[in-house]
C-alpha cells in the first residue's frame, strides 16, 4: 500500500497565531483549455468546521479532489499538522486521515449497506469474510447515524437520503481527522439533516477538522466557525469568524453581485385546465391521487423523502406504470406506461438524480442536449449533424450553460450547468408538462435563480410546471400552489395565499 510523502515544509510566516491543521497553499490546478484553480489558499483549525461557498464551477468541488489526492494540483502544497504532504492518488490521502463526502455518491449498489460501509477493510475469520462482525460494526455505525437501514439491505435500493448516510458513515468507520463535506444534506429529510448536524457538531468537538460545502445559508451560520469564498476559481474572500459576515455579504461575494431576490416570484394569470389526474394508483402510492393543473400554473409538491412525491411523478412521466386511474392532458385521456409515450403526449420530467437518471455522463453536451429530439433532424436514418449543432448551440445560447464548447463532455459541468442542458434537451421538444423532481439539488444560488427564471418563463408561454422540492423557502417561494405528500398520500393542497413554511411542514409529517 502507498504511502503519502513527508516533507518538512520549513517555518511558516504568513500565518499569524497557531499553525492551521490543515494548509492548502497556492493549489493550481488545469484542465485542457480550463484554469480551474488559480493559487487556492484554504487553512483549517483543529475543533473546528470551516465553511466553503461559492456558485457551481467556482472551484470548491475541485479543490476537495486536489485534498483527496483524485486530482494531482500543478502546483502548491498540502500540509497536514505540520507535516508537508505529496499524494501521488487517493490511497494516499485516505492514509493521511482525510476523508471526502463528495455530493456525487461513490457506493457499489449491488453490495449491501454493510459491505459498502467496509468496503476496503471488510472484518475477516479464516480467510472469509467475518459476516457476523460486518452486520454488528455496520448496525453499530448506522445507529450511530440514526438511521433505522437493515445493513445487509443492496445500496441500490435505498433512498438518496439513506444512500448519503450510509457515505457518511464510511468517513466515520475510518476515524478520520480531516473529513470534508461536499453538499451532504442537498437530499436529506429534516431528520436525516438534524442528525447530519450533530455528527458534524460532534465531529468538531472531537479535534477534527471538518470542510463543509454547502449553498444553504442557514447551514453555514448554525454549523461553521470559518467561511471562505471561491468564485471562478479563486479564493476572493477569507472570514475566520462567521460572526464577522452577513448572509447578503456573501451571496454578494459570491456571484459578484447583490442578489435581492433569488427566487423573484413572478405572479401571472393562469389558464384553462392543462393536466388533470384522476385516482392514480401505483407503486409507492398508499391512497388514490388526483390533482389538476392549469396552463402557466406552477405547482409545487412538499414532502419528506419517503413521502410518494417522486414515485407519484414517476407514475405521471411512465417511468413506472400506474395500476388505476388516468391522466388527462388538453382534453384527451393519455395512455401511459412508458416515457416515451409521456414525451410524445408532451410531458417531460428532470429526475432527481441527475448523474443516474438525467444525463449521459461520458457523452457531450451537444449530444445530451439533443439526444430526444435526434429523430426530427434524421432523414433515411442519416442525421443532420449540422441543425443538430444548431439546436445545441442555441440552447447553451439561450439557457447561458457554462462550458468551453458543445463537444466538453457533461460530467465536466457543475450541477448547474448539468440541469440547464437538461432542461435545453426538453425545451426543443413540443413540451406541455415539464416536471422537475429537486431541481436545484446541490445548485448555487446564482444558477438556482437563472433556473428560476426559465420556470417563469416556461409558465408565462403557458406550459404547466410541477416542482418536487424538499427545500421549504423554495418551494413556499416558486410555487402558485403547493400539494403536500406523507406517507404516500395527499395530506393538503394550499393556493398562494395560504402557503407558509410552517403549514407545510406540520402536514409533511407523517400521521
Amino acid at each position: 500500500m502507498s504511502e503519502a510523502l513527508a516533507v518538512d515544509p520549513g517555518p511558516r510566516d504568513d500565518l499569524r497565531g497557531p499553525e492551521p491543521f490543515l494548509t492548502l497553499a497556492g493549489i493550481e490546478v488545469e484542465f485542457p483549455g480550463v484554469k480551474a484553480l488559480r493559487g487556492v489558499d484554504l487553512f483549517v483549525e483543529r475543533g473546528s468546521v470551516h465553511g466553503l461557498m461559492g456558485e457551481n464551477g467556482a472551484g470548491k468541488s475541485t479543490l476537495l479532489k486536489v485534498l483527496s489526492g483524485v486530482n494531482l494540483p500543478k502546483a502548491g502544497t498540502i500540509t497536514v499538522a505540520g507535516k508537508q504532504l505529496t499524494f501521488r492518488g487517493a490511497s494516499d490521502a485516505l492514509e493521511a486521515g482525510i476523508a471526502i463526502i463528495y455530493q456525487e455518491l461513490h457506493l457499489v449498489p449491488g453490495l449491501s449497506a454493510a459491505e459498502n460501509l467496509m468496503l476496503g477493510h471488510l472484518p475477516r475469520r479464516g480467510g472469509l469474510v467475518d459476516r457476523k462482525a460486518l452486520r454488528i460494526r455496520a448496525e453499530a455505525v448506522l445507529r450511530d447515524l440514526g438511521e433505522d437501514i437493515d445493513p445487509s439491505t443492496p445500496v441500490g435500493r435505498l433512498s438518496i437520503g439513506q444512500r448519503q448516510m450510509v457515505e457518511i458513515g464510511k468517513a466515520l468507520l475510518r476515524n478520520a481527522q480531516i473529513i470534508a463535506f461536499d453538499e451532504p444534506t442537498s437530499s436529506l429529510s429534516s431528520r436525516e439533516v438534524e442528525n447530519l448536524k450533530r455528527i458534524v457538531r460532534r465531529l468538531r468537538d472531537e479535534g477534527r477538522a471538518i470542510v463543509y460545502v454547502t449553498h444553504r445559508m442557514a447551514e453555514v451560520f448554525e454549523l461553521c466557525d470559518a467561511v471562505t469564498v471561491f468564485r471562478d476559481g479563486a479564493c476572493v474572500a477569507r472570514h475566520p469568524d462567521i460572526a464577522d459576515v452577513t448572509p447578503d455579504q456573501l451571496v454578494t461575494e459570491m456571484v459578484g453581485r447583490a442578489i435581492e431576490d433569488v427566487y423573484g416570484y413572478r405572479p401571472r394569470k393562469t389558464g384553462d385546465v392543462l393536466v388533470e389526474v384522476e385516482n392514480i394508483a401505483g407503486p409507492g402510492i398508499r391512497e388514490p391521487i388526483s390533482f389538476s393543473l392549469r396552463k402557466g400554473e406552477i405547482l409545487g409538491f412538499f414532502g419528506l423523502v419517503g413521502a410518494g412525491r417522486t414515485e407519484l411523478m414517476r407514475l405521471i412521466c411512465g417511468t413506472e406504470r400506474a395500476t388505476g386511474g388516468k391522466i388527462t392532458l388538453q382534453g384527451k385521456v393519455l395512455k401511459m406506461g412508458s416515457p416515451r409515450r409521456a414525451i410524445s403526449a408532451g410531458i417531460a420530467m428532470c429526475p432527481e438524480d441527475r448523474k443516474r437518471e438525467g444525463i449521459f455522463p461520458i457523452a457531450s453536451v451537444d449530444d445530451n442536449i439533443n439526444i430526444s429530439v435526434r429523430r426530427r433532424y434524421a432523414k433515411f436514418g442519416i442525421v443532420n449533424f449540422a441543425r443538430e449543432k444548431l439546436n445545441a448551440a442555441k440552447a447553451i445560447r439561450d439557457l447561458d450553460i457554462r462550458t468551453r464548447n458543445g463537444s466538453t463532455p457533461i460530467r465536466n459541468l457543475s450541477g448547474g450547468n448539468q440541469q440547464k442542458a437538461i432542461l435545453g434537451r426538453w425545451l426543443s421538444e413540443d413540451i406541455e408538462l415539464f416536471v422537475l423532481d429537486e431541481p436545484t439539488r446541490g445548485i448555487d444560488v446564482g444558477a438556482r435563480a437563472q433556473i428560476y427564471e426559465i420556470l417563469y418563463g416556461l409558465a408565462e408561454k403557458g406550459v404547466g410546471v410541477i416542482v418536487v422540492s424538499s427545500d421549504l423557502s423554495e418551494v413556499s417561494s416558486i410555487s402558485d400552489r403547493v400539494i403536500v405528500m406523507a406517507d404516500g398520500c395527499v395530506t393538503a393542497n394550499f393556493s398562494r395565499d395560504e402557503i407558509t413554511p410552517e403549514r407545510l411542514l406540520s402536514q409533511a409529517l407523517p400521521r
